[in-house]
């Protein structure tokens, strides 16, 4: 179905991004699931890339190539000699709270 008869307006656009499950910030359905298994099934991390890719049933390369840069740039994740870690960020943009941490 063609909608607007060919124009694109910010409606059409954000009704579009809606359609792809795409955030507000440009986060999909999988940056999503990406976050909250890290912070959910893995207490926020530190953990591996390939833990993280089986647990979310996607390969390691793909995680590594395509999602992971725009989470590190927005400051949703941290690269550590220990694995990825979820930042007050991610878990501020998911609604969830910081368990744990003192300061």
């Amino acid at each position: 179905m063609v909608k607007a008869h060919g124009r694109i307006d910010k409606d059409i656009a954000m009704e579009a991004l809606q359609m792809l499950q795409v955030d507000e910030i440009g986060l999909d359905s999988l940056d999503h699931k990406l976050l909250s298994t890290l912070i959910e099934k893995f207490g926020g991390g530190p953990v591996g890339l390939g833990t993280l890719a089986i647990s979310v049933g996607e390969e390691t390369i793909t995680l590594e190539d395509v999602y992971e840069p725009y989470l590190l740039q927005v400051g949703f994740i941290q690269r550590t000699p220990r694995g990825r870690i979820a930042t007050s960020r991610a878990y501020q943009h998911l609604g969830l709270a910081e368990e744990g941490k003192l300061f």
